[in-house]
């Protein structure tokens, strides 16, 4: 495989930057044509018998399909031979659909990945198992009881919202609205959508203003952080927190949203107490708000104590790996690399 991407990579030096679909597709190209038969990951299901949802696609996800597709031929057209356009725009359909986003134990982005036969989960907002990583190996562990016979869930998505919020994001990538318990019952949004106890209340209208708001201010953060400096990134949480914290408790999930991100820049400044403040504001209603056996919890009871390590307070420290170790024997399983390394740290501190 990696012949594939050594050759384009010379030949293009510095301009080697194909987007990671683009690769990951390349790759599955490759790996059809030198074994036609099935792979190992594909004992139930095909990569060839992925939904593609083509007919569901609007034009703007057609169009950046066509550049995908124009990246492509790009990059690897003088090393290997491709399908016609019509059967990559399916291709690049099916690994948007079916793609697995792989993560570090503090959920720092990895990479991407097809896993065939774990790809044929339907979603849960209520999931019953959890799907962890292991080099390119992917595992999936139960962290509830399933009895014989019951249909195996797990979350394509973020928990962490109300369901308006996540049905909009699985309308958007996966096409098809959830409708189990959570969503159905809506019991967490009262929670998730906390608003200040004041002496007079807000209107439901300025409640529903600052919801969308803070919709906009999370996309406004996310295209920013592709041109703006740490500092500028900061002040855009500040200034967000500040005005939504008006009308939201702090542990409203559009609060933890942007102290999650402040928390992130403090982190890349090696502003250390600064993360910690962040973080210990969001653990509590972080645990609240996810699911049981949670990576989002396990990752931020880690960082936490990574940083209370740093900052020399060895007791919290201690305190809060051990609840990062109790989660991930669960999600990753007691053998995990990931768990030994933990171990590893509380010994050396």
């Amino acid at each position: 495989m990696h012949k594939l991407e050594c050759s384009a990579m010379c030949a293009f030096g510095q301009n080697w930057n194909p987007s990671e679909t683009v690769r990951l597709t390349a790759r599955i190209l490759a790996k059809q044509k030198a074994h036609p038969e099935r792979t190992e990951s594909e004992k139930l299901l095909a990569v060839k018998e992925f939904e593609s949802h083509l007919d569901k696609l609007d034009n703007e996800k057609r169009e950046l399909i066509q550049n995908d597709i124009a990246a492509l031929h790009h990059f690897y057209s003088k090393h290997m031979e491709f399908p016609d356009n019509a059967a990559l725009v399916v291709l690049f359909a099916q690994v948007n659909c079916n793609g697995f986003t792989i993560e570090d134990e503090e959920l720092s982005h990895l990479g991407s990945a097809i896993f065939p036969d774990v790809a044929l989960m339907n979603h849960s907002c209520c999931p019953n198992v959890i799907v962890t990583y292991k080099g390119t190996l992917a595992e999936v562990r139960a962290v509830k009881e399933i009895e014989p016979g019951e249909e195996v869930f797990t979350s394509y998505i973020d928990l962490l919202y109300p369901t308006e919020d996540r049905n909009d994001r699985l309308r958007d990538s996966y096409f098809f609205n959830c409708d189990c318990r959570e969503c159905i019952t809506k019991e967490k949004d009262k929670e998730k959508l906390e608003i200040r106890k004041l002496n007079d209340p807000p209107s439901a209208e300025a409640v529903w203003d600052m919801i969308k708001y803070a919709r906009n201010v999370i996309e406004e953060f996310r295209r920013a952080k592709h041109y703006k400096s740490p500092t500028e990134l900061l002040e855009i949480c500040e200034l967000s927190l500040d005005k939504m914290g008006a009308v939201f408790e702090d542990s409203n999930v559009y609060m933890l949203h942007m102290m999650y991100q402040a928390m992130g820049v403090c982190l890349y400044m090696q502003d250390w107490e600064g993360a910690l403040r962040y973080g210990q504001k969001i653990i509590r209603p972080y645990s609240k708000h996810y699911p049981s056996y949670s990576l989002n919890v396990a990752s931020m009871w880690l960082k936490l104590g990574r940083l209370y390590m740093v900052l020399e307070n060895r007791t919290a420290g201690v305190k809060a790996l051990k609840k990062a170790i109790a989660i991930m024997e669960v999600a990753h399983g007691k053998d995990h690399p990931y768990i030994s390394e933990i171990k590893q740290e509380l010994e050396d501190h």
